[in-house]
């Protein structure tokens, strides 16, 4: 069901079945979602409230399971459990500088294009979009960059709904624990290796060995396949859209108000399967009972006539009500994070290459359709080669971890640094 069609046939929330052949409520009304979203009292994310896990009606190999299955995340649970949680998972990114991490994402951004700026031809997907996420995860999580092609593979594979989703899962799962056991023993006497890793096993709320595995595991899976999805919509929009090119690239507006308007219109995780009603109750002219799955629908919430005007006429470049991040309590921890790699991404692509033009109509740019999203499957793309810089002058791979700090320098320039300001949701 459209968007469109969500919102003037089946109203904001309507009975649906997902993968696994699991009835559940889609909200795709905005203020329906946002309520959701802001009463854990009503909707709770512990799975274990839902009635398809309390009367065993997923199968082992369910593709529902990895993205709804308890385990001991933030992501399932609520009050002071997850306020613990997310102290834990929210301070150890934040260690993690903006700037600093900026640096090495301009790296790995510069690195990429090296590798096919001579050809004159890419598809910005698979030789961009897809890698660069893993590549500065991989760095951030302290695991070497031959680890990122098939990591970044079974994340994405994992979260797909497929008939894979459950081994893609559980590959990923015996990589961080391989990863956590690596740093378990050297929690201490290593105090100065600052990565993501590292910082979650020390953090004073002690996690437990299987905490961490889990919180690596859930940062890879919404920090990869979610920012190479917001990479290619916003590269799509640009290489479509003749007036959003020309404003991003004369500077009428900043890449960060650009990116808020590809979060309004094209969220990078759609649909948000982890909510679970705690009793009976009333939505959206509904009755959903105890134990029902709540399926939050970003897309068509982000697309309410409502908050948008009846032809999406409203401008949105300045707001960031937009539910790409979720909202309340389980606001994404990690979405600067996100926009920095996303707006790093464009922004060096942009620097690097000035005639960037689609080989294939734009009608013909297909979407993959996976259950909780809908990203670009590829972007072809000609352009003219850049001339190469003189070997002398290429800056090497930083082999540093992120504690280095860098002096801030021509890496780091103005038009990455800008931030927009953080406005009230719309009700």
């Amino acid at each position: 069901m459209t968007d469109r069609a969500l919102h003037n046939q089946g109203g904001p929330v309507v009975r649906v079945r997902v993968p696994g052949d699991v009835e559940a409520w889609l909200v795709g009304g905005y203020d329906e979602a946002l309520h959701v979203l802001r009463s854990p009292h009503q909707f709770v994310c512990d799975s274990r409230v839902g009635r398809v896990y309390r009367e065993n009606l997923l199968s082992a190999d369910s593709p529902l399971r990895p993205m709804t299955q308890w385990a001991p995340l933030l992501a399932f649970a609520d009050g002071a459990e997850h306020a613990r949680l997310r102290r834990a998972v929210a301070e150890s990114l934040e260690q993690l500088s903006r700037h600093n991490m900026r640096r090495y994402i301009r790296h790995y951004a510069k690195q990429l294009l090296a590798a096919f700026e001579d050809r004159g031809r890419a598809d910005l997907i698979a030789d961009y979009a897809a890698p660069l996420p893993v590549l500065v995860m991989n760095h951030l999580l302290g695991l070497p960059p031959e680890m990122g092609p098939k990591l970044g593979q079974a994340v994405a594979d994992s979260m797909s709904g497929k008939s894979n989703a459950a081994d893609a899962n559980d590959f990923v799962v015996r990589t961080m624990e391989d990863l956590a056991r690596s740093k378990w023993s050297a929690r201490t006497s290593d105090a100065k290796v600052i990565d993501f890793t590292s910082l979650l096993i020390r953090h004073p709320e002690q996690l437990t060995f299987e905490e961490v595995v889990q919180h690596l595991r859930l940062t890879l899976a919404t920090s990869c396949t979610p920012t190479t999805g917001l990479i290619g919509s916003a590269l799509g929009e640009i290489l479509t859209d003749r007036k959003f090119s020309a404003d991003v690239r004369r500077g009428q507006i900043t890449m960060s108000e650009a990116l808020n308007r590809v979060l309004w219109n094209h969220p990078p995780l759609a649909l948000l399967p982890t909510r679970w009603a705690v009793g009976d109750t009333e939505l959206g002219g509904q009755h959903i009972r105890a134990g029902d799955l709540v399926v939050l629908d970003f897309g068509a919430a982000n697309r309410d006539p409502s908050k948008r005007g009846p032809n999406l006429e409203l401008p949105v470049d300045h707001n960031e009500g937009h539910l790409a991040f979720s909202a309340g309590p389980h606001e994404c921890p990690g979405r600067d994070i996100g926009r920095a790699i996303a707006e790093t991404a464009v922004d060096v692509l942009l620097e690097r290459v000035e005639d960037l033009e689609l080989t294939v109509e734009a009608e013909e740019l297909a979407r993959i359709e996976a259950f909780i999203s809908r990203p670009l499957a590829a972007l072809p793309v000609a352009f003219t080669p850049p001339r190469a810089a003189p070997r002398h002058n290429r800056r090497p791979v930083p082999q540093a971890t992120v504690t280095q700090t860098p002096e801030p320098g021509p890496a780091e320039d103005a038009g990455t640094r800008r931030s927009s300001r953080r406005l009230e949701r719309r009700r």
